[in-house]
């Protein structure tokens, strides 16, 4: 196969890769693809990149930022495109960071439903300000609000 029918243009990547122009560009831009420049200052681009946007493209639909979509993606070379197994080990990675984020977000809805906002500063229940009553072993009052 010759070099040409491995390249595509922009159009043409964009086209089958059912992107704008731009995009492609911005992907490129953002270290996620790559060309190579014709004597006329062309981009063409090899055909893994299609794969490469594919995983972009699903990526993003399922809400992985494109920096972290970059951390994955320089894992390959320039004319290398992502396998099934790259994609399994990179939701493996994405979903233990996904739950690590609801436990965080699951420890603050708790927290949040917790506190009764009255603005005491030694409530015993309150998870927020006084985490384990420390506040009470001070003695009674307001405690951060008195000056020594």
């Amino acid at each position: 196969m010759t070099l040409k029918r491995l390249e595509l243009s922009v159009g043409e990547l964009a086209q089958r890769a059912g992107i704008a122009p731009s995009a492609v560009r911005f992907y490129e831009e953002q270290g996620l693809i790559f060309s190579r420049r014709t004597a006329g200052n062309q981009r063409r681009y090899h055909r893994a990149m299609l794969r490469r946007v594919a995983f972009i493209r699903a990526s993003q639909v399922a809400g992985i930022p494109l920096s972290v979509i970059g951390e994955v993606l320089a894992e390959l070379g320039d004319h290398e495109s992502p396998s099934k197994s790259m994609w399994e080990a990179a939701s493996r990675r994405w979903m233990d960071d996904i739950n690590h984020r609801i436990a965080l977000l699951e420890n603050m809805r708790d927290m949040i439903g917790s506190c009764v906002g009255c603005g005491c500063l030694s409530l015993g229940e309150c998870h927020l300000l006084n985490p384990g009553d420390e506040l009470n072993k001070l003695g009674p009052g307001p405690r951060r609000l008195m000056t020594e």
